[in-house]
């Protein structure tokens, strides 16, 4: 299969992206949660359109970033470290979730061939709740690239509920089975809420990438599969050239790739071993289980926790309401400036295991 490079607006060293950009109809966000919920469309096959930051959350997201920046390039380093060890032989490949996975992706490219030696080879693809991972872009990283299967490392940002790293592992069982492929299916995050991958912390901590959308994350949409793609396309996007003046994507890269060399050279030792996670899963389905019967919540696709599940609530969807634990922790600052631009109800609960959950608002009831 032979495709024209794309890299969104990375340098076409670090991450070749396997999607196919497109320029879709979009759908206003109500519109857009009405076929959603009511079984009329797949998520997957719509994206509403994305605005630019205001001037306010613009400024909280580098307050953030400047205070959090030194926590992520060391829990960068750690899962690099944890990588390595788990892959220890020849080469990698990474294979990055589209598109929060994509500047993690990025970041571990450099880390990983800068600090540790390897050789690294990046690609970001599509997943889509439901529907499993783009298949035609995993026969083109094994067989067009000829890439080893034993050497696919699967990279994300975090996990909230754990659906995509079900949905990888149960859509990578389906294609080494109908493959006759290796491809081993764990998903390696910074952060493990749900306790269902390989992640050097399970805590609910800001990741700076996870407030932005594309101007953070290539220009590029989250991935889509309408009708228009034929059989043999990746999984496609929106690439929004438009924005390349207020793009922050190299910026945030550089930015921590200086931020990582300094922890380095301040004698950071990073950690290869990852957390465990059995604490985690009970965390979380107790959250839901507490969810579903304090808010009547019948479907569990409108509970998100944690911080960049709620952040895409308020940035995508229709939010019911966001609660927070700390209403003074710096890693809801964005949250709550989000919550007074949209006029979303904020709630307070000082038991909450999460910095934060975000509740969408259903347009049905159980």
């Amino acid at each position: 299969m032979s495709i024209p490079v794309f890299s969104g607006s990375y340098r076409a060293d670090e991450v070749r992206i396997l999607l196919t950009p497109l320029a879709l109809k979009m759908v206003n966000v109500v519109d857009k949660e009405r076929l959603i919920q009511s079984g009329q469309r797949h998520y997957s096959t719509l994206l509403s359109q994305e605005t630019l930051p205001s001037p306010r959350y613009l400024e909280i997201f580098y307050q953030a970033f400047a205070l959090t920046r030194q926590r992520m390039a060391q829990q960068l380093l750690d899962l690099a470290a944890i990588i390595s060890a788990q892959h220890p032989l020849g080469s990698l490949t990474l294979v990055s979730l589209a598109r929060a996975g994509t500047p993690i992706g990025v970041l571990l490219w450099h880390v990983l061939t800068a600090h540790f030696a390897r050789e690294v080879f990046h690609y970001s693809v599509s997943i889509l709740r439901d529907q499993g991972i783009d298949y035609n872009a995993l026969r083109f990283i094994l067989h067009d690239q000829l890439h080893e299967a034993m050497n696919v490392v699967f990279v994300d940002g975090w996990t909230g509920k754990g659906a995509i790293a079900r949905t990888l592992a149960h859509s990578v069982t389906q294609f080494n089975q109908t493959y006759d492929s290796t491809i081993d299916s764990r998903l390696f995050t910074l952060t493990d809420l749900a306790g269902v991958g390989v992640a050097p912390t399970n805590e609910d901590v800001l990741i700076p990438s996870s407030i932005l959308n594309a101007t953070i994350s290539g220009l590029i949409s989250r991935s889509v599969c309408p009708a228009q793609l034929n059989a043999n396309s990746f999984h496609g996007c929106v690439f929004y050239r438009e924005f390349a003046a207020n793009d922050l994507s190299i910026w945030f890269i550089d930015a921590l790739r200086a931020e990582i060399a300094a922890c380095l050279d301040n004698g950071y030792l990073p950690r290869s071993t990852p957390i465990d996670s059995h604490s985690a899963q009970n965390r979380s389905q107790q959250l839901l289980l507490t969810m579903k019967k304090q808010f009547g919540v019948c479907d569990e696709n409108l509970i998100k926790p944690g911080i960049g599940e709620a952040t895409r609530v308020l940035l995508r969807r229709i939010p019911e309401r966001l609660i927070v634990r700390d209403p003074n922790a710096i890693d809801v600052a964005h949250l709550l400036q989000l919550a007074r631009e949209k006029q979303v109800y904020c709630a307070i609960d000082r038991t909450l295991p999460y910095h934060a959950v975000s509740l969408i608002k259903s347009i049905s009831s159980c």
